[in-house]
């Protein structure tokens, strides 16, 4: 379920590593949605981000895409462990009053002094790999495949890894060299479930989505 409130041209790309502060003549729009943002109580199981201007409000994933993500942090965290960086969840990230909270990020392990004035979130400036495991339905798709990849341009997120059941028989894309003006990527890496991806850049540097963790290629796509 995605429900959605008040939009923004997607021209519109100014950036915050905070929350907006409201204007002596009053809230603008981006501040009212921040306000209301902040107001939502959601029940157990749902998740509210701002994304392009809008709060979109999704569940918690199905089985498939909980245990990828569960297997995605183990060896995350086996790969990172002892390092300077960790692997973090279920936090927000916030950036030019835009909140997300993706499946799974790298970030350093010490993240104090990116911790929001307001303590909601982490600022993305601070993040180093995101990665994004791909729900059904058409909205959330759109959400992980094309306006989250456009975000995390913006946020100038050096990496951002999408790990997606539903795209032919499962692909990983890795993205890499963000261009924030253009709101996209140069690096563009895709390759089927079944073929080793490794991380170029970053803490991350050499970690491979493998089959362990996505699965075999699907005999036929799933919705």
């Amino acid at each position: 379920m995605t429900a959605l409130a008040h939009e923004r041209p997607e021209t519109m790309t100014e950036i915050r590593t905070e929350p907006p502060n409201l204007s002596k003549n009053g809230p603008s729009l981006d501040e009212v949605l921040w306000q209301a943002w902040e107001a939502m109580e959601l029940p157990e199981g749902y998740r509210a981000e701002i994304i392009e201007g809008a709060i979109e409000v999704s569940p918690t994933g199905r089985y498939s895409h909980s245990q990828i993500i569960f297997l995605l942090k183990e060896e995350l965290g086996d790969f990172l462990r002892g390092g300077d960086f960790a692997v973090r969840q279920d936090t927000n990230v916030v950036h030019e009053g835009c909140v997300w909270v993706p499946d799974l990020f790298i970030i350093a392990r010490d993240a104090e002094r990116y911790v929001t004035d307001d303590e909601l979130g982490l600022a993305a400036a601070g993040v180093r790999v995101v990665f994004e495991v791909v729900s059904p339905g058409k909205r959330s798709q759109d959400r992980d495949r094309v306006k989250k990849r456009r975000e995390y341009a913006r946020a100038g997120i050096p990496v951002y890894v999408v790990i997606d059941d539903y795209d032919a028989q499962g692909t990983v894309t890795v993205l890499t060299e963000p261009r924030p003006e253009e709101a996209d990527w140069v690096g563009v890496h895709r390759v089927s479930y079944g073929t080793e991806v490794a991380i170029p850049e970053g803490p991350a540097k050499g970690f491979a989505v493998t089959e362990a963790i996505t699965g075999p290629a699907r005999a036929k796509k799933r919705r």
